[in-house]
């Protein structure tokens, strides 16, 4: 070996090492100068083959390891922000999981851009490990647990009381633009024009919470059966139909409304969205089963995971790409 050409740490403790062992050892493969992929070495006795890759990498990267790896898990979107701005060069990218489970990756040793360079001799200039990652899981709000999880369930009038009270806080009393249905009033807000377009849609009418709190505490329904008879003149058929009718129990027409409106935050500490609910009751014998059901809440949670998704790549300046990435 040169003595002029600097010694680097595996060739360091080799010196440390070799010298100790018993038997001499014959170096069956390593690169002087360079942080070695793999050494192998053969002991004369009976010429076994001996890898001690992991043993001078252990001792080597004793003090500082050969580059960065692992993968930092987040608690917020703020912090993967901080952790991105921190470490990104030219290379680092973003990766956004949109399916059920939303996340988000930050690879700050991503591969570098342009077509890959196949030549065994340089290697590709672009290529990276991919292995320094920092991953922000988004967390669902309680709110956005406890409407998804009756989403379309059937409850009781106990159950859907104790729950219409307890989520009390969710609730938005319909404004006087939505109860009157008036898009073209002076000072309507988009977000009304957008109820209010739904109602229309649903052929429904928005409630307030008291009637809610009433409903579940002292709704009766009285059905009535009426017997229609049809005669078809022409052919002198005759149809009969039964045609139940739901009332009050003092016998006028049942009117409740159908809709509703709900402000909860979709993420943990994130903000809060307007979405309409549905209500429906379904009568069975004596029992009477309500039913709630979010109406478009997937374009909600889209539509939060897209604004998460913005400030994350406007505050980092990093490309942003859809799906998974490649293994490390």
């Amino acid at each position: 070996m040169d003595e002029n050409i600097p010694k680097n740490v595996l060739e360091t403790a080799l010196d440390e090492v070799l010298p100790k062992m018993a038997q001499p050892v014959e170096i069956l493969s390593h690169r002087p100068g360079a942080a070695p992929a793999a050494s192998h070495y053969a002991i004369p006795d009976d010429m076994r083959h001996v890898d001690l890759t992991d043993a001078i990498d252990k001792l080597a990267t004793k003090l500082q390891p050969w580059r960065r790896a692992g993968t930092a898990k987040l608690q917020d979107l703020a912090s993967l922000i901080a952790w991105a701005n921190r470490h990104k060069g030219e290379t680092s990218a973003l990766f956004a999981d949109i399916g059920a489970s939303p996340s988000l990756t930050c690879i700050a040793d991503y591969m570098g851009a342009g077509a890959p360079v196949m030549d065994h001799e340089t290697r590709d200039p672009k290529a990276s490990h991919c292995r320094h990652r920092a991953l922000y899981t988004f967390p669902m709000s309680k709110e956005w647990k406890l409407w998804t999880g009756v989403n379309n369930k059937a409850l009781d009038k106990a159950e859907f009381g104790e729950f219409i009270e307890a989520n009390a806080k969710d609730l938005l009393d319909p404004t006087p633009n939505l109860l009157n249905g008036h898009i073209g009033a002076a000072n309507v807000e988009p977000w009304e024009v957008r109820m209010i377009e739904v109602a229309r849609q649903l052929n429904g009418r928005f409630g307030q919470y008291q009637t809610l709190v009433q409903l579940s505490r002292s709704f009766q329904v009285h059905e009535v059966s009426n017997l229609i008879a049809t005669l078809n003149r022409d052919t002198g058929e005759t149809s009969i139909q039964f045609i139940n009718e739901h009332r009050e129990p003092d016998g006028q027409p049942l009117k409740i409304p159908n809709l509703f409106m709900i402000a909860i935050p979709i993420f943990d500490r994130g903000a809060a969205y307007r979405i309409p609910v549905r209500f429906r009751y379904r009568k069975a014998g004596s029992e009477v089963k309500f039913i709630l059901s979010l109406h478009n809440a997937e374009i909600a949670l889209e539509d939060a995971i897209e604004e998460a998704l913005h400030e994350a790549t406007e505050a980092t300046g990093l490309p942003l790409f859809r799906g998974e990435p490649e293994r490390a």
